[in-house]
């Protein structure tokens, strides 16, 4: 019975001996120093690259036409005509639709018969002024009634020149109800059929709709308030538009308004954005995506960003950097410091600026967990871990 017991601890001790063997060449090929194992096992690394790099700010907008004119009608009517359509190239003046005109035209005649009556009422009574005048300067009539007489002179001078007003004011009116285009430009809205009613009581409905150069679009954009101390005048943008996701757009910040809109307490400021629109790709209403160009360095070295937020510590641990260095593994060599000085950065690459910086050069970002958890497998377990050389 114990000799079964003694062979079977023999031969455990053997298997245990043979694994701690095979362990420690394992460990002394990937330590040696021409290999580089060691370090690429422990830590990950990144690769220091040249090119450019951008601090963008990103939003949305929507794009509209430059110089756009809301036409509407100052009276009330029934639109008889409607003589311009979408996309209608229009001059200044010309006819876009004409509401009926005979209650205007019966306003003109009505107001016409007004002066004339008014005339008539002015002749009779500046006859009588004139014939009694000199009767009251010769005494023969009292300075009461003459004074009914002048009264009278006057009220009728009065009421002609109201009745010139009336028939002025339908004159305008007449004119009105023939709408006309103000500006030269392009029908981008139609509001009205032939045959519609349009009243102007209280405000003016609007009834086309007309841009005035539609190779010039604006983007305004809703920056959100902890970006726009970022953002300038004649500052360069980017943007792209959903029917050409794959086209980029360029533009220039014409105006930064300083009228803050909230909604849901969160507070943004309405930048706009001068696009040009030469080819015509651009059409009012479209959905933007911007990005505002902050920084840009051209030509750069570009580091990782965690490289500049990682420093190895002891073992698989590491400490807090300040974020002026980066550490390097010659090798698979212990790590090296590399003093830099950063520049802008993206959040994910950092410009960096050091004598020792070189393109290509791997540097550490961080450990690797993955490959340092399963070093303590099966090994670690069975032979428990062997504590750290110390240092001579």
């Amino acid at each position: 019975m114990i000799k079964p017991v003694l062979a079977l601890i023999k031969w455990v001790l053997m298997v245990a001996g043979m694994v701690y063997l095979v362990s420690l060449g394992m460990e002394f090929v990937e330590s040696r120093p021409g290999k580089g194992n060691r370090a690429r096992n422990q830590f990950k690394t990144g690769v220091i690259t040249r090119g450019t790099l951008e601090n963008l700010v990103s939003s949305t907008g929507t794009l509209a036409a430059v110089g756009t004119v809301n036409v509407g009608t100052q009276v009330s009517g029934t639109i008889e005509q409607v003589l311009a359509d979408y996309n209608d190239e229009v001059k200044q003046g010309q006819v876009l639709a004409r509401l009926d005109q005979a209650l205007f035209q019966a306003s003109v005649t009505e107001a016409r018969a007004r002066v004339i009556q008014a005339l008539a009422s002015l002749a009779k009574a500046r006859a009588e002024y004139d014939r009694n005048r000199p009767l009251m300067e010769q005494g023969h009539l009292s300075a009461q009634e003459f004074l009914i007489m002048e009264t009278e002179f006057k009220a009728a001078r009065g009421m002609l020149m109201a009745a010139r007003g009336v028939l002025k004011r339908a004159r305008v009116n007449l004119d009105n109800a023939t709408i006309r285009s103000p500006i030269n430009g392009k029908v981008i809205e139609r509001s009205i059929e032939a045959g519609q009613t349009v009243a102007a009581s209280y405000s003016t409905p609007t009834l086309f709709v007309i841009a005035e150069d539609l190779s010039k679009m604006q983007i305004e954009a809703d920056v959100d308030e902890s970006d726009i101390g970022r953002i300038r005048r004649d500052q360069e943008v980017r943007f792209t538009v959903q029917t050409f996701p794959d086209r980029v757009f360029d533009g220039r910040v014409s105006q930064i308004r300083l009228n803050p809109v909230v909604v849901s307490n969160v507070v943004t400021y309405t930048v706009v954005v001068a696009a040009p629109n030469d080819r015509g790709l651009l059409l009012p209403g479209m959905t933007a995506t911007v990005d505002f160009v902050v920084e840009r360095v051209e030509d750069a070295l570009l580091a990782p960003a965690p490289a500049l937020n990682f420093t190895p510590g002891d073992g698989n641990g590491s400490k807090a950097s300040t974020g002026n260095a980066l550490f390097v593994s010659d090798n698979g060599g212990p790590p090296r410091r590399v003093p830099v000085t950063p520049g802008v950065s993206n959040g994910a690459q950092t410009e960096v600026r050091g004598r020792g910086v070189a393109e290509d050069m791997v540097v550490l970002v961080g450990i690797n967990r993955v490959k340092a958890e399963a070093k303590k497998g099966f090994f670690t377990w069975l032979l428990g871990r062997r504590p750290p050389k110390k240092r001579k």
